[in-house]
């Protein structure tokens, strides 16, 4: 698909357009407004057809949960492999800026499968929790009080700490806008202890000289609109003496990570990525109990 196309979309799903705007734009550059409904659905999630780990899995227990935070109560979705006699390592999963979407779940499981206890986080749960609306999850994530969204996600991780199943040790994997909230909870969270932020903003570079836990960053080589930022904060992090590692991934876009999105998944950066996710987790936090098959 032209990249024009592909970059359009971006700035439509990270609020720099409105619908209007964006389907008068790609009707422009398609030929045509039918020719712009055409594509519509090969630019939207398709949620139905991408899910790896079924909910339904024999090997996973999943629960929907809440712990406290600030005057109410967070849910979200936690995972874990049937195996309730043995602890493991947590990781806290956060969403990219469309909510616990049932991709956001698979990924939960996903992490589930790989022997930690996983939990899925619901950052609009103060809000009602998320709409089957994605656009309305969008403005709804837009609207969120910063500094009261990274309290909550704090909280997350003192929970998954103190969590029964969990040996105390937690890292937080998040996606685009859920990148950028790794990044903030690594300097707002003591007790995390690694993060790994795809395609993520960098947080107040002021700040950086507070994170204490180890990063694993995953860039997609035409996301410029994330990128530009990228270098300073590689900077900051270097002065601040700091443990990180940084992937940039040549030729894929934004989300490539996001099977459910057939013009910008790339397998192959994708698979390359988890793989790398999943051994800097096994470091840093301790490596997982087995998955009984």
């Amino acid at each position: 698909m032209d990249q024009r196309i592909i970059d359009l979309y971006d700035r439509f799903t990270h609020g720099q357009l409105d619908r209007r705007s964006f389907m008068d734009r790609l009707a422009t550059l398609a030929g045509s407004a039918a020719a712009a409904g055409a594509l519509l659905p090969l630019l939207a999630n398709d949620y139905a057809s991408a899910a790896i780990a079924p909910e339904d899995d024999p090997r996973l227990e999943v629960a929907r949960v809440s712990y406290p935070s600030g005057n109410g109560e967070v849910s979200g979705y936690l995972a874990r492999a049937r195996r309730v006699d043995s602890k493991r390592p947590a990781v806290l999963v956060i969403h990219e800026n469309r909510g616990l979407n049932p991709h956001i779940k698979d990924i939960t499981r996903r992490v589930a499968l790989g022997g930690y206890l996983a939990f899925g986080v619901d950052l609009l749960s103060a809000q009602g929790g998320t709409p089957d609306d994605e656009d309305k999850a969008r403005d709804m994530i837009a609207a969120l009080d910063r500094p009261a969204t990274v309290a909550r996600a704090v909280d997350a991780v003192a929970f998954l700490a103190a969590h029964p199943a969990s040996t105390g040790e937690v890292g937080a994997l998040g996606f685009c806008w859920g990148g950028a909230m790794v990044n903030l909870l690594a300097e707002a969270s003591p007790e995390l202890k690694a993060g790994v932020a795809y395609y993520g903003m960098p947080p107040p570079l002021d700040q950086v000289g507070d994170i204490k836990a180890a990063l694993l960053l995953h860039y997609a080589g035409l996301d410029n609109r994330i990128n530009a930022a990228v270098p300073a904060y590689e900077k900051a992090l270097k002065a601040a003496g700091k443990d990180f590692t940084i992937y940039v991934y040549p030729g894929v876009n934004h989300a490539f990570n996001n099977d459910t999105s057939p013009t910008r998944f790339d397998p192959k950066a994708a698979e390359l990525a988890w793989g790398r996710t999943m051994d800097f987790l096994a470091e840093e936090l301790g490596v997982p109990p087995p998955v009984e098959t």
